[in-house]
């Protein structure tokens, strides 16, 4: 059977909560010990039961502290060797239930492995052998291990945008979602997930992360907290103020260019490897006065972008801008543009997996050739044995 027994409290660095979300959790596991053999009659004891944490859609790891919390997962121990049953039966399996998107690591960081789908399954804690004549009939104990569940969330699209950039607004307008909304920096304090429905059915899935604030790389504000999400979502939306955006009195006031180059050189700074997304601007705010003045410049500056990176320090220039796909001018107030993002956000993700499937098939035909080719010139073993050859007439 699959035990949950009180431990202390983990320290705060263990569980990391933002209002009601969790995404990282500490855990204690041990697999089942075995059963005793049986000495007399050579009797084989049951093998301890494992531990495995298992994938499921709509569980999230504020549920799983919930339900089990502070708790130890121990799996059940194998039946011993008798004379009814001289093979134990094996101790019952215990499984964590855990979120899709999951990263599994030990005490030291090592990834045990990752769960990105329904029902994936990974062992952490191993049950101990049964009793046997190797062992002189005593059983061996289950594996202990201390693990930590770390999770990204899984997403087409991440919104990457400074606070107040409009993009809860933007997520409750394209989805089903109703996120917080105020006028006022840092509404949203965890990620929100929203899906885009279309008339045929399709659904793309948006996550919407806590505005970033220059120096989110080095953990400023929400820093890694939240950037880490970014790394599985599949294509980056980033959302500008058409009028740009000042985090308070006492910080710098950045026009929609300047905070489109910072965005970048935070996410570069962060994992160099986020600029390989393709990504798309919505503009938002549309509806605010001079706002298609506004939009013209923005426009000049990001087709001619390296004709304005002298206003800015040079630490703060990206090694390479983020070529936009789609740069669509919206209002997530009035709905303008609304449609039309939607429709360019369905067209870039299909593009993408267009040419994911193209190299995929690319690389399948290229093995095949290799493959071929090795088997065309091996020579014949000197002791294969030719079949005869049969002409037909």
């Amino acid at each position: 059977m699959c035990w949950f027994t009180l431990v202390s409290s983990p320290s705060p660095k263990y569980i990391r909560m933002y209002g009601n979300f969790i995404d990282n959790l500490r855990l204690f596991t041990k697999g089942g010990s075995g059963g005793m053999g049986y000495p007399r009659l050579g009797g084989e004891g049951g093998k301890g039961g494992d531990v495995w944490v298992v994938a499921h859609n709509r569980m999230t790891l504020k549920q799983l502290k919930d339900k089990y919390p502070q708790k130890r997962f121990v799996a059940g121990e194998g039946a011993n060797s008798r004379v009814s049953a001289l093979k134990g039966s094996k101790g019952k399996d215990c499984e964590i239930p855990v979120p899709v998107g999951v990263s599994v690591t030990d005490e030291n960081g090592k990834i045990i492995g990752e769960l990105n789908k329904e029902k994936d399954r990974l062992l952490v804690a191993e049950g101990g052998l049964g009793g046997k004549l190797l062992t002189n009939f005593l059983p061996l104990k289950g594996q202990k291990r201390v693990i930590h569940l770390d999770l990204k969330l899984i997403a087409d699209i991440g919104l990457v945008g400074f606070p107040n950039a409009g993009k809860s607004s933007l997520l409750s307008k394209i989805s089903h979602a109703k996120p917080a909304i105020a006028d006022y920096a840092f509404t949203t304090i965890k990620p929100e997930l929203g899906k885009i429905m279309y008339s045929d059915f399709k659904q793309i899935s948006v996550a919407d992360l806590p505005g970033l604030i220059e120096g989110a790389h080095m953990n400023k504000g929400m820093g890694h907290k939240f950037l880490k999400h970014i790394e599985r979502t599949k294509q980056l939306l980033f959302v500008v103020d058409i009028s740009g955006f000042q985090l308070s009195s006492q910080t710098h006031y950045r026009t929609a260019f300047e905070t489109i180059i910072l965005l970048s050189k935070e996410l570069e700074l962060y994992k160099e490897e986020l600029h390989t997304k393709p990504a798309l601007l919505a503009v938002n705010k549309m509806d605010l006065p001079d706002a298609q003045g506004k939009f013209h410049v923005l426009m000049n500056q990001l087709q001619n972008p390296k004709e304005f990176l002298h206003l800015f320090e040079k630490n703060m220039i990206p090694e390479r801008t983020v070529e936009f796909q789609h740069i669509i001018p919206i209002s997530a107030i009035t709905g303008e543009g609304i449609d039309e993002l939607k429709n360019c956000i369905r067209k870039s993700l299909d593009e993408h997996t267009n040419q994911e499937n193209d190299a995929y098939h690319k690389k399948q035909l290229l093995n095949l050739h290799i493959s071929n080719t090795v088997s065309y010139s091996e020579p014949p073993s000197k002791n294969a044995v030719s079949s005869p050859r049969m002409d037909i007439t």
